[in-house]
């Protein structure tokens, strides 16, 4: 049998629609979870529901997912990422539809955490796929196409509610969203396989190219979670994400009540509204990416590159917000609350990056663990808007210092987070510049 490693001919190209498939899950994943927030004023309306019940709701996603992030990696791990992607992705699609099917409060409130269960394992999945089909130099750009298209889905979602609730009504409309998410399940389960050695459509140059990657299988090392738990870096990258999702979920979950109550906007221009702040974070996503490696050659340090990027976020994302309380104009209100997700997108790959370099070979469990931590802060975020508005007769802007002040409490985690010496006992995943 040739080598691979010796693989003559022109490589094949076949890796591309790994990244297609998870393109367009991502997509469906915002798709899923952001289409309510438009529907909120009808479902509010026929369950009597409170701003304090409201905001349970869009809570008891959050939880869920955050609670399951870990436990749905480790199957992917474990089985696969085909049979456990095809898998979650049928059950969260089935609670998509079943949200359409709620006859009370209660029944809302169990169809969204069981539909948060579900995504909880979409994006460790991912990176599990497209850490095993590409190469490592395309496995950055990857995530960040991947992380710009989830944030443009949930961006162009509200238009998208708005047009099909023009003919059907929001119960059929989730019924629709949920169809998605089986026609991926099918299609992807017919292709894609494991491992691309198992795909006859993928040449030897091909997979030469890929490497000898990793299959369905993971790291097997004990995580360490004496260390984790006794590292001032470990802790502050927990703090800031939480603070960073606190201020981010008010985009998919209130901005629409926001736009209708406070800026008397009909829910055609504030669909249009709603798009900036997840449109303008993806970009952030794009820049920092791009412009982070240029910063840390230019400083001569990946670690202070790292740090002022985050600062810089933190800080730009709490001025913005404030600045956007004060204009009077919609337009140019929303324009700087987009500005602000800017920001707030801006300290994101500089996190996930510190996971790599600080958890080292146990890189994977850091990153959920810090995603769930994020995840349970913004899932305090619109139980705590709704809470705010029923205590202050729907004083928006109360809800707005909240956040400002949580993301300059980010800028201060900042100053004494390390993120590029490994945590004790692991291997580095890379070697940035000190």
């Amino acid at each position: 049998m040739t080598p691979i490693s010796a693989a003559p001919g022109v490589a094949t190209r076949v890796r591309s629609r790994v990244l297609l498939y998870a393109v367009t899950l991502a997509v469906i994943t915002y798709i899923d979870r952001v289409c309510i927030s438009q529907a909120e004023a009808a479902i509010s309306r026929d369950f009597h529901l409170t701003p304090t019940q409201m905001g349970y709701v869009f809570a008891v996603f959050t939880w869920s997912y955050a609670l399951l992030e870990i436990p749905g990696g480790w199957l992917g791990d474990r089985f696969g990422a085909r049979s456990v992607l095809t898998r979650i992705v049928l059950w969260w699609s089935f609670f998509t539809a079943a949200t359409g099917w709620a006859w009370s409060y209660t029944s809302l409130l169990v169809t969204r955490g069981l539909f948060g269960a579900g995504e909880a394992g979409c994006f460790p999945n991912i990176t599990r796929a497209l850490k095993t089909w590409l190469p490592a130099d395309e496995r950055v750009r990857a995530q960040g196409i991947v992380w710009l298209s989830a944030r443009w889905g949930g961006a162009f979602t509200p238009l998208l509610v708005v047009v099909i609730l023009n003919y059907v009504s929001w119960r059929v409309a989730f019924g629709m969203f949920g169809a998605l998410g089986v026609a991926w399940a099918y299609f992807f389960r017919r292709w894609y396989r494991d491992n691309p050695r198992d795909n006859p459509q993928v040449n030897a140059a091909e997979l030469a190219r890929i490497g000898p990657g990793d299959g369905a299988g993971g790291d097997h090392h004990r995580v360490p979670w004496r260390v984790f738990l006794t590292s001032r870096t470990v802790w502050l990258l927990w703090l800031q994400y939480a603070f960073l999702s606190y201020g981010w979920w008010f985009y998919i979950t209130w901005l629409p009540k926001y736009l209708r109550d406070a800026r008397g906007l009909d829910i055609k221009k504030g669909a249009l509204l709603a798009m900036l702040p997840l449109f303008l974070g993806g970009i952030g996503c794009l820049v920092a990416g791009s412009f982070g490696t240029r910063l840390a050659r230019w400083m001569g340090s990946m670690a202070r590159a790292r740090r002022l990027l985050a600062c810089v976020g933190f800080a730009g994302a709490s001025l913005l917000l404030l600045v956007s309380v004060r204009l009077a104009d919609p337009f140019w209100a929303m324009l700087a609350m987009g500005m602000a997700s800017f920001s707030n997108d801006l300290t994101m790959p500089g996190s996930w990056a510190a996971c790599m370099d600080v958890g080292g070979r146990h890189a994977g469990t850091l990153s959920g663990s810090m995603n769930m931590m994020g995840n349970l802060g913004g899932s305090i975020a619109p139980i705590a808007t709704g809470a705010i508005l029923q205590a202050t007769n729907n004083n928006w802007a109360m809800t707005f210092y909240v956040s400002a002040a949580l993301y300059s409490l980010g800028v201060v985690a900042w100053l004494f987070i390390d993120p590029v010496t490994p945590l004790k006992g692991s291997t580095p995943a890379s070697s940035p510049p000190a």
